[in-house]
C-alpha cells in the first residue's frame, strides 16, 4: 500500500520537472495513462491467478516486476522511454493491490472487515502524505530518478515480510485465463486513449479508424465475457445493483482523483508560480484527508449503513471538485490545498465503503473477482480520466495558441520551460504561455466536476446493504 501511495503522489509532484528535463510535454498524460492502462488490464487477471496458485507467489512476483520497472524509470533518457518503463511498472502493480485487498476480505467478517479495510486505506493515505513533500525535496536537491528508485527498499521489505509471515493453504483446481477477453479489452481501451490524448495532432482518418477499432474491440469484449468460462469481468458481478452502482461510482471517483494528482502540481507550479515543494504540499493535503475519512467510514457504515456513508462521501467529492472549478490564481496555494483535502475526504469515504460493501455482498467464492473488478473500475477511471484530461489540456492549449497567433512561435513543449522554472525564454513569452496553461487547466477542472456529479448520481442509486447480511460462512482458504 505504501508503494502504491508513493507511486501516485511522488511521481505527480515531480512530473513538471521531469517534463522539463526530458521534454515531450505532449506526452505528459501518457506517463500516467500507460501505467494505469497496464494495471487496469492485469488487475483482474492477477486476481484469478492468485485464486489458482495462491496469494503469496502472485504478490511477490508483482512486487519484483514493479521494482524492476522503478529501477529502469530512473534511468529513462527520454519521455518515450519513461512511458515504456512505466508500462513495466504497471504490470507489476496489477498484482499488488488486488491481492492485498482480497486477503483482508478473506480473513475478516463484515464488522471486522469494515475496520480493517479502513485502516488499510488509511495506510495508503498516511504513506502518501510523505510522497508529495518527498517529491518536491528530491527534485530540488537530487536527480529526479530518485523519485522511482525510492520504491526499491520498500519493495524488498514487503517481499521479505510476506515470504516470512503469510502462510497459505490453497485449494488448487484447474482454471483458465481469459486471454481473448484481455486482448479485446486492451485494444478497446488503448485505442480510445490514443484518440483522447493525441487526437488533436493526428489526421482525421486515423482518429476515425482508432475510434472504430475501440468500439469494435469493446463490443467483442462484452459479447465474449458473457460466454467465457473464466471471464475477466463476470456478468454476475454486475447483476447485483449494489455492486453495479458502486462500481460505476468508483469509475467516476477514479477520474476525479487522477485530475487532482496529474494537474494540481502543474497548476501550482505553472500558474501560481510556486516551487515544487509548495506544489507537493497542495497535493499532500488530499492524502491527509483520505486516511481520516477512511477510518471514520469503517466505523460509520456499521452504524448508519453503507448507502448513507456513500452518499456523504460522494457529496464531499463533488464539493471539492466544484472548488477546483472555481479556482483562481488570486486565491493562492492555500485554497488549492483546502480543495485537495476535501477531495481526499470524499475518496477515503467512498473507497472503504464501496470495497467493504461489495466484499460482503458477494460472499467468498466471488470475493477475489469482485474485489479486483472494483479496483479495476478505479484504475480504469484513473486511466480514462488521464487520457480525456490530457487530450482536453493539449487541445485547449493548441486552440489558445492559434487564437493568439502564436501557433508557429510557441509549441506545447515550450510549456516545459515554464514548469521547470527555466527563464531562458523571454519573460513576456512565459507569461503568455502561463495564461494559456491556466485556461487549459480550468477546462480540465470543469471536466473533473462533471465526473464528480456523475459519481454522486451513481452513489445515490446504490441500495443499502441489509442490516442482517453477513458473510456466507465459508472458511477462508488463505490463512496467516
Amino acid at each position: 500500500m505504501f508503494m502504491s501511495a508513493i507511486e501516485g503522489t511522488i511521481v505527480a509532484t515531480a512530473m513538471p520537472s521531469i517534463a522539463g528535463s526530458l521534454g515531450g510535454f505532449a506526452l505528459y498524460a501518457w506517463v500516467f495513462a500507460a501505467y494505469l492502462l497496464v494495471q487496469a488490464v492485469t488487475t483482474p487477471m492477477f486476481g484469478k491467478a492468485a485464486d489458482l496458485v495462491g496469494r503469496k507467489p502472485v504478490f511477490i512476483a508483482g512486487v519484483t516486476v514493479f521494482m524492476v520497472g522503478s529501477l529502469l524509470c530512473g534511468f529513462a533518457p527520454s519521455m518515450p522511454w519513461l512511458i515504456g518503463f512505466r508500462l513495466l511498472q504497471g504490470l507489476g502493480a496489477g498484482a499488488v493491490q488486488p491481492v492485498t485487498s482480497t486477503l483482508a476480505g478473506d480473513l475478516y467478517a463484515f464488522h471486522e472487515r469494515a475496520r480493517v479495510q479502513g485502516w488499510l486505506s488509511s495506510v495508503w493515505g498516511l504513506s502518501a502524505v510523505a510522497g508529495p513533500l518527498a517529491g518536491g525535496l528530491i527534485v530540488e536537491r537530487f536527480h529526479w530518478g530518485w523519485i522511482f528508485w525510492a520504491n526499491l527498499p520498500f519493495g524488498f521489505l514487503a517481499i521479505a515480510l510476506v515470504a516470512l509471515f503469510l502462510h497459505e493453504s490453497v485449494e488448487r483446481r484447474p482454471r483458465s485465463i481469459d486471454a481473448l477477453g484481455a486482448a479485446a479489452f486492451t485494444v478497446a481501451v488503448g485505442s480510445a486513449m490514443v484518440v483522447f490524448t493525441q487526437g488533436a495532432a493526428l489526421p482525421p482518418g486515423i482518429v476515425v479508424g482508432l475510434a472504430a477499432l475501440s468500439l469494435t474491440a469493446g463490443t467483442l469484449f462484452w459479447w465474449h465475457e458473457g460466454r467465457a468460462a473464466e471471464a475477466i469481468i463476470p456478468p454476475e458481478v454486475w447483476r447485483d445493483p449494489l455492486v453495479r452502482w458502486a462500481n460505476l461510482a468508483t469509475l467516476g471517483a477514479g477520474a476525479v482523483m487522477i485530475a487532482v494528482v496529474a494537474y494540481l502540481p502543474t497548476y501550482a507550479q505553472g500558474v501560481l508560480g510556486t516551487s515544487a515543494l509548495v506544489a507537493g504540499f497542495t497535493l499532500t493535503t488530499m492524502s491527509m484527508g483520505w486516511p481520516v475519512a477512511s477510518v471514520l467510514a469503517g466505523v460509520l457504515m456499521v452504524r448508519l449503513g453503507v448507502r448513507r456513508v456513500a452518499r456523504v462521501g460522494s457529496l464531499a467529492l463533488l464539493a471539492g471538485s466544484l472548488a477546483f472549478a472555481f479556482m483562481d490564481p488570486s486565491r493562492g496555494p492555500g485554497y488549492a490545498a483546502a480543495s485537495s483535502a476535501l477531495i481526499g475526504v470524499g475518496m477515503g469515504t467512498l473507497s472503504t465503503t464501496f470495497l467493504v460493501s461489495i466484499q460482503t455482498r458477494v460472499g467468498w467464492r466471488l470475493r477475489g473477482t469482485a474485489t479486483a473488478t472494483n479496483l479495476l473500475m478505479r484504475i480504469l477511471g484513473n486511466a480514462l480520466g488521464a487520457a480525456i484530461l490530457g487530450g482536453l489540456v493539449n487541445a485547449s492549449l493548441l486552440r489558445w495558441l492559434q487564437r493568439e497567433g502564436l501557433a508557429g512561435a510557441v509549441r506545447l513543449d515550450d510549456v516545459t520551460r515554464l514548469l521547470d522554472g527555466n527563464t531562458a525564454t523571454s519573460e513576456p513569452l512565459l507569461e503568455v504561455v502561463r495564461g494559456g496553461l491556466q485556461g487549459a487547466l480550468h477546462a480540465a477542472f470543469l471536466a473533473m466536476a462533471v465526473a464528480a456529479a456523475l459519481t454522486v448520481a451513481f452513489a445515490f442509486l446504490m441500495p443499502d446493504l441489509p442490516a442482517g447480511q453477513r458473510d456466507d460462512g465459508e472458511a477462508p482458504v488463505t490463512e496467516s
